[in-house]
């Protein structure tokens, strides 16, 4: 990492957390949008990005700290810090997992349960605001493009981080996904194709997140095997 360019790196840092809060956030940040469109994160799709979103910008903070701070000292931090990370992160991300599943059911529940159930779900998500979706789906791919672009402009050494490289391509992954998922259906399904978008988002961060406590209980299991 030597010859890291810093500038671009902590310029795409600045626009991964930027990612992070437009999904989490959405319109309330995002200035110019039409008069009349819903001010937050319309469905969980968008959402849940930031599940995948939060495992890059991990990734990515790794290689912040090691510009801050002696390398010995993070790769005696990183095992633990990792493995506390993602055994919380995959307890909460199996929450939103069942939260999507659940919501999915009753959605799909209604829906068939014809002639009330039906009418009790048009009412309750028979409409879902794509036109606030679509924008922010399209500056959410720009701002993850232009993350990608400017970690290569820092060091291209980063394509040799193969999880790096993995987390960025499910990112761009995902949100082509829940914009397709959006786009595809008829109006009156894109509530519960949303709902699937981010089940599917929640399955891969939570096999993401056991694969990295898996591999962080072997790096520590392997340090305190060094330390007898």
């Amino acid at each position: 990492m030597d010859t890291l360019r810093a500038p671009f790196f902590w310029a795409a840092c600045v626009v991964l957390l930027l990612t992070i809060l437009i999904e989490l956030a959405s319109t309330a940040v995002m200035p110019g949008l039409p008069a009349g469109l819903d001010a937050g994160t319309p469905g969980l799709g968008i959402r849940y990005l930031a599940i995948i979103d939060f495992l890059l910008a991990y990734g990515v903070g790794t290689q912040a700290l090691s510009l801050l701070a002696p390398r010995a000292l993070v790769g005696r931090l990183q095992g633990i810090v990792a493995l506390v990370l993602s055994f919380f992160g995959c307890l909460g991300t199996i929450a939103l997992a069942i939260v999507a599943l659940l919501l999915l059911i009753l959605m799909v529940t209604l829906l068939v349960a014809v002639p009330f159930g039906t009418i009790a779900y048009m009412v309750a998500w028979g409409t879902f605001p794509v036109g606030t979706a679509e924008a922010t789906l399209a500056l959410l791919m720009l701002l993850k493009i232009a993350f990608c672009v400017l970690l290569l402009l820092a060091e291209q050494r980063f394509l040799q981080n193969k999880g790096l490289v993995i987390l960025s391509a499910l990112s761009l992954g995902t949100t082509w996904l829940v914009a397709f998922l959006i786009d595809f259906p008829p109006f009156f399904l894109v509530s519960i194709a949303d709902a699937i978008g981010a089940l599917v988002i929640a399955i891969i961060g939570i096999v993401w997140l056991v694969l990295l406590l898996i591999g962080s209980l072997l790096s520590l299991i392997g340090v305190l095997r060094s330390l007898v």
